[in-house]
């Protein structure tokens, strides 16, 4: 196999890629505008000789778009434009007459959609930098270690192509794209909130440098095979890139499909049979004692009921805690005041791990289990949230 086909093996085969970038992730569209963008690069070419003078333009605006959309793509362009200003003999055209007229534009259109949207003038940058890098609010969400993408999150995203992957950096010495990666980890890793998604655009970069090693190991085998003048040896024995192709599709596909059809499945599953509940108007209105934000919405019931989760909006005081905070330190006490304070809801949703808490409690209140939906083998980042369980009031 080719070169190009052989990278095309590597993005399609990746179990990570598989399981996230059909999701309408910002992240994903993200990683194609920086693929694209890097493209256009001059300073990514192996020879920007051979570049036409409006690509670096066409990059500057993809990047600008890019950043716009989400604004940490920023880590990305900074290197790549800090590497284009080391190797330009332009530089005063580059930052005067391409790189600000073109990221004033965007930054002018993003803000006059933003006061389209919003109502009133707001630089949505600049509250994203306050909220995620000045006030560290993300570290709200959880935080991890600072080698977590280096140990935990890339290695798992790169999976069973990491030595591939090594290879390919090593024997290619494309050192600014593998730079490029290192930056990005690296910048990521200062920051305590920790997501796979975040350093997905320099997944497929890792990827294409597994399918160039690949591809090497092809044409050691096909010199060998020359060497011992015998061509008998393929057809009796697979060779190593053969090998090495069934091995990283026997350790890919099943964790593909295991990690998108079998883990975590239960959000999922007890919204479609709310939905269909619904449809036969069996649910007046639904709600969920469990991490905000834990299960799909409105997106997946298609019903105009009322529903609540639980509020884990970031607190400017410390000292105030969301209710899915107070719920999880006390969820008797969290659980009694919503039934003290208001109309009982005809479902409530809740993980099995908090269901025992609880249980007595919401019988108490005439609440029987109607449904109990398997969710995960085992615990992510709480504890083990093995199936979700549907009460009901007895009467519905």
């Amino acid at each position: 196999m080719s070169l190009t086909l052989l990278q095309l093996f590597s993005q399609m085969a990746n179990w990570f890629m598989f399981f996230c970038f059909n999701r309408t992730f910002s992240n994903c569209l993200e990683t194609v505008l920086t693929l694209v963008g890097l493209y256009y690069w001059p300073c990514m070419r192996v020879s920007s000789s051979k570049v036409s003078l409006g690509s670096r333009k066409w990059g500057l605006a993809v990047a600008a778009l890019a950043c716009a959309i989400r604004p940490t793509s920023a880590i990305t362009w900074v290197y790549v434009g800090l590497l284009e200003l080391l190797v330009t003999r332009d530089r005063l055209r580059f930052i005067l007459l391409e790189a600000a007229p073109i990221g004033v534009l965007v930054l002018g259109l993003a803000c006059l959609l933003d006061r389209l949207m919003y109502g009133s003038w707001i630089l949505v940058p600049l509250n994203f930098l306050k909220f995620n890098f000045l006030s560290t609010g993300g570290d709200y969400y959880g935080t991890h270690k600072w080698h977590w993408y280096f140990t935990q999150g890339f290695t798992v995203m790169v999976f069973t192509f990491l030595p591939f992957t090594i290879a390919g950096i090593i024997k290619s010495k494309r050192w600014k794209l593998s730079g490029l990666i290192a930056w990005v980890l690296g910048l990521y890793s200062v920051l305590g909130h920790k997501e796979f998604r975040f350093v997905l655009p320099v997944l497929p970069i890792a990827l294409m440098f597994s399918g160039y090693s690949l591809a090497v190991m092809e044409i050691a085998d096909y010199l060998d095979v020359q060497k011992k003048g015998s061509s008998n040896i393929l057809v009796k024995w697979p060779s190593k890139t053969q090998l090495s192709i069934f091995f990283l599709l026997a350790t890919n596909i099943p964790m593909a499909f295991y990690m998108s059809l079998v883990h975590q499945r239960g959000t999922v599953d007890v919204m479609n049979y709310l939905s269909r509940e619904a449809l036969n108007n069996k649910v007046k209105s639904i709600l969920f004692l469990m991490p905000c934000h834990a299960t799909p919405y409105y997106s997946t019931l298609h019903r105009n009921l009322p529903m609540r989760f639980l509020d884990c909006s970031p607190r400017v005081e410390k000292e105030i805690l969301a209710e899915s905070d107070r719920f999880m330190m006390d969820p008797v006490g969290f659980t009694s005041e919503i039934a003290k304070n208001g109309p009982l809801p005809s479902h409530i949703v809740i993980f099995e791990s908090e269901e025992r808490p609880l249980k007595n409690l919401l019988i108490s209140y005439s609440f029987r289990e109607k449904r109990r939906f398997f969710h995960a083998h085992f615990k992510v980042d709480r504890d083990l949230q093995a199936s979700v369980v549907v009460y009901a009031l007895a009467d519905e």
